[in-house]
């Protein structure tokens, strides 16, 4: 299907419930990815891995983060044997950061983890919700090449920022762009009825000399084809810089 719509890769969800399950976590289920990665030639770059929301790194529960770390460490590996690029650690909802305390215990938690992801060339792509100054300062404090962004579109419309004001505080450490629009404090719409201002945000990252892979995380229904299909002839008509990499 993707091959069809044109697309040269996939972003993996490994989420929290029954994850030993998911096809990343077993030697079939990955054994069965290069397979068809390599019939289509479409390619797993990135995982997103909503696991971390509902079990956090920074969790008060000292047996959740000793689990969610050996998750993590578990992950990093299935990277290297898939040529992954990218593991999204969200940071939002459930998982948010908005709370200094909790922003120490992440720190101490991922620094323990980092030099696994240096070793293995992986990077550890953090979606937050904190603002740009915020998140400009966690990245200098984890200080590694191997930490880097995941940009959501949608989300940071959500919460008011100014994608001018994030990109000038971090634009240079972005490995990881979800495409996405949401109204102001509220959920995903469709792209283009929204407050992300999806064409001006791309306009202005051409400064920043972004290579990674554009992941459309936008508004999906029960069908989810159709709506997706949708979306991105929108995309194409109104950001079509972009679309030889999408």
């Amino acid at each position: 299907m993707a091959v069809d719509l044109g697309l040269d890769c996939i972003e993996f969800i490994l989420g929290y419930n029954d994850f030993k399950n998911n096809p990343l976590m077993t030697t079939y289920g990955r054994q069965h990815i290069r397979s068809v990665s390599k019939q289509t030639g479409v390619r797993v770059l990135s995982v997103c891995a909503d696991y971390f929301m509902e079990a956090p790194l920074h969790a008060d529960n000292e047996q959740t983060v000793l689990q969610s770390v050996d998750v993590l460490v578990k992950l990093i590996k299935v990277a290297v044997e898939l040529k992954i690029k990218d593991i999204v650690i969200p940071c939002v909802d459930g998982s948010s950061l908005q709370n200094e305390r909790l922003q120490d215990r992440f720190k101490e938690t991922l620094n323990t983890i980092v030099p696994e992801a240096e070793r293995y060339k992986v990077n550890l792509s953090l979606e937050t919700d904190l603002n740009p100054s915020q998140f400009e300062n966690l990245l200098t404090v984890l200080d590694s090449p191997h930490v880097t962004v995941n940009y959501d579109i949608g989300n940071s419309a959500a919460l008011g920022y100014d994608y001018t004001d994030e990109l000038r505080a971090y634009g240079e450490r972005i490995s990881n762009i979800h495409i996405k629009d949401r109204k102001l404090g509220s959920d995903s719409v469709i792209l283009g009825s929204g407050n992300a201002d999806i064409p001006g945000f791309i306009e202005y990252l051409s400064h920043f000399n972004y290579q990674g892979p554009f992941i459309m995380q936008s508004y999906r229904d029960d069908e989810g084809i159709s709506v997706f299909k949708h979306q991105l002839d929108w995309l194409k008509q109104n950001v079509p810089s972009i679309w030889p990499a999408v």
